[in-house]
């Protein structure tokens, strides 16, 4: 395969592939409210499908959905004097009272519907002439906000046509790459990073996939050189758009091995370090698939992957870190280790453990502990699989033989995993192998 059809073919791994279903749900909705507002049963009109789903940047395991409800213009007097909680519960029984066996709540700025893979946030909203929205906002007694998702769904379409359709195609990698590397970023923040991004360079103007290598190391350049903000102006309509996390460094990262990519090119390994990038929605080589296969042969290959089992949606943030003891004594965590490149040597007890997070309400916590290199094939120890915390957000391992292993850890809510972390664990003379705590 060419450079080109290897990126044409990651780019429908990732598509999204339960556009029926989402539609499905987004009409249940609109005839639900237009039934309570307007006394119709209409599925389409009135609403407005807005995020990432309605800027065509959504990937596969897309799981935070954003739907505007249009309100009747008449229906202004009864809210707009401190009725923002009732607007929202109205909007919330409607739905209840339409599909009593779906789980729907409201939050602080929506009304949320909650399905098995899935949510979509529903936002009562009143047009405004210049085309904006008035939403409700119950924080701190009420108050009446504006949005304008209309211009920046013109702004994304508009430079979309201007650059040969590769800034959606760039949006949806970028949701790729911070989903592999557990990076909570929000869409809006990253369509606006990548017009942004577009727009400061003619380069790809008319281009297509066979230049999306040097796109994407270009494109993770950009990033990694923006200035340290906490906000950004959004595409469009230029309301502010909320960093949650940093994200120059991990860029950096992936401009670093888009670099090694790129100088692989032709070579066993190219698709291999684009899947770094990328993760699996990235094709891997053929020839790389014959060897594992061959290798294998000799080997058992028990690792397995989260995204077998669960959508991935990254929206949070999740700080894993690990306490080194040795007969009961503790000496340093591994982070502080890695960063003065202290060795980590035999006989240590390593207790993985959840250290800080921002996930609000329940969720469920998975391990996987891998271990990789010459010995951990030699000794047909690779592991890899996945399983479920016991409650405590924590793992304790014990060291064995030396190798280069990786653990992680997944956040799954509402059957999506929304954060996940990782610490690279280089051990001289050792493994980590033993049960969970």
């Amino acid at each position: 395969m060419t450079i080109a059809d290897t990126f044409k073919q990651f780019l429908s791994n990732i598509a999204v592939d339960n556009g029926d279903t989402i539609s499905l749900r987004y009409g249940e909705i609109t005839a639900a409210l237009n039934k309570k507002f307007r006394d119709t049963e209409s599925k389409l009109a009135n609403s407005l499908q807005v995020g990432s789903y309605g800027r065509w940047t959504a990937i596969k395991g897309i799981s935070d959905l954003d739907m505007l409800y249009i309100m009747p213009a008449g229906k202004w007097e009864t809210y707009k004097d401190g009725g923002q909680s009732r607007l929202l519960n109205d909007t919330k029984n409607a739905i209840k009272d339409r599909y009593p066996t779906t789980t729907v709540l409201v939050d602080r700025l929506i009304v949320r519907v909650l399905y098995r893979d899935f949510h979509i946030e529903v936002q009562p909203v009143f047009e405004q002439a210049d085309g904006s929205f008035k939403y409700p906002d119950t924080y701190d007694g009420g108050s009446w906000k504006i949005t304008k998702p209309r211009e920046e769904i013109a702004a994304m379409k508009e430079s979309n046509d201007q650059k040969n359709k590769n800034l959606r195609r760039l949006c949806k990698m970028a949701r790729a790459w911070k989903n592999k590397h557990g990076l909570a970023m929000g869409g809006l923040l990253i369509d606006t990073l990548a017009y942004n991004f577009m727009k400061s360079t003619d380069e790809y103007d008319e281009k297509s996939y066979l230049y999306y290598d040097y796109m994407s190391r270009d494109f993770f350049q950009y990033l990694s050189e923006r200035p340290d903000r906490d906000y950004f102006a959004a595409l469009g309509s230029g309301q502010r758009v909320k960093v949650k996390k940093k994200f120059q460094k991990k860029a950096k990262k992936a401009y670093e091995l888009a670099l090694d990519a790129i100088a692989a090119a032709g070579s066993d390994t190219e698709n291999e370090k684009w899947r770094k990038i990328y993760g699996r929605g990235f094709p891997a080589a053929v020839q790389a698939t014959q060897k594992a296969a061959f290798a294998s042969s000799s080997w058992r290959n028990t690792e397995e992957f989260i995204d077998d089992r669960f959508p991935i949606d990254i929206r949070n943030n999740i700080i894993l870190d690990c306490e080194i003891s040795q007969n009961g004594f503790r000496e340093r965590f591994l982070r502080e280790m890695l960063r003065l490149n202290l060795p980590l040597k035999t006989a240590k007890t390593l207790k993985f453990s959840v250290v800080d997070h921002d996930i609000l309400g329940e969720f469920d916590l998975y391990w996987k502990v891998l271990n990789r290199g010459e010995e951990a094939r030699r000794r047909d120890c690779i592991r890899g699989q996945i399983h479920g915390d016991r409650g405590s957000l924590s793992r304790t391992e014990r060291t064995d033989f030396r190798g280069d292993h990786i653990v992680e850890c997944y956040a799954v809510q509402n059957g999506v995993v929304v954060a996940t972390d990782r610490i690279h664990v280089p051990i001289q003379g050792n493994q980590v192998n033993a049960d969970a705590a």
